[in-house]
């Protein structure tokens, strides 16, 4: 199964969720996720078992984050059209995507989930440099992630039909 088709169906993923999140305050505060997570996580230490409150907490957030923003007004900016190219990316099935977008977005999703191990060994072994360079990891690779998804909604906007209907030409 797609995880990321299984993540959208899991965070429930209407029309209007993706019209939201499409503005940049929902994209640049998702990159908040990671970190608040590992926090979470890392609590454990001073907290003990009430790290429970900011686990939930922090996962309340992602699901929560696509919703918060109201849609924007203007979607001519770098993290409207990222949101814009993972919906084509997530209808891949169905749209008549150009190979070359494929096989770079499969390369950096692997990329990022490679420093999951370094990211969950600073957690488990409370080593803050793993932590913090697992961390890096997966966003930086992340945030190429959506760069080339703007770079597939920009060759795609005008072929497909999964686009937002509040997208400006």
């Amino acid at each position: 199964m797609d995880i990321l088709k299984y993540a959208e169906r899991a965070m429930s993923m209407d029309d209007e969720v993706w019209r939201r999140h499409a503005n940049p305050w929902s994209v640049y505060t998702r990159f908040s996720v990671l970190p608040l997570l590992s926090l979470a996580f890392w609590s454990r230490e001073w907290i003990g078992g009430y790290s429970i409150i900011p686990v939930v907490l922090s996962l309340c957030w992602i699901w929560l984050n696509p919703r918060f923003f109201k849609a924007p007004d203007n979607t001519n900016n770098w993290a409207s059209m990222g949101t814009f190219g993972e919906r084509i990316y997530l209808n891949r099935k169905h749209e008549n995507i150009p190979k070359h977008h494929i096989h770079v977005c499969r390369t950096l999703q692997q990329l990022s989930a490679m420093g999951l191990p370094i990211l969950i060994y600073g957690l488990y072994e409370l080593d803050i440099w793993a932590l913090l360079i697992g961390n890096f990891w997966v966003m930086v690779f992340k945030a190429w992630f959506v760069d080339r998804m703007v770079w597939l909604y920009l060759d795609m906007r005008n072929t497909q039909t999964t686009l937002n209907p509040t997208e400006e030409a």
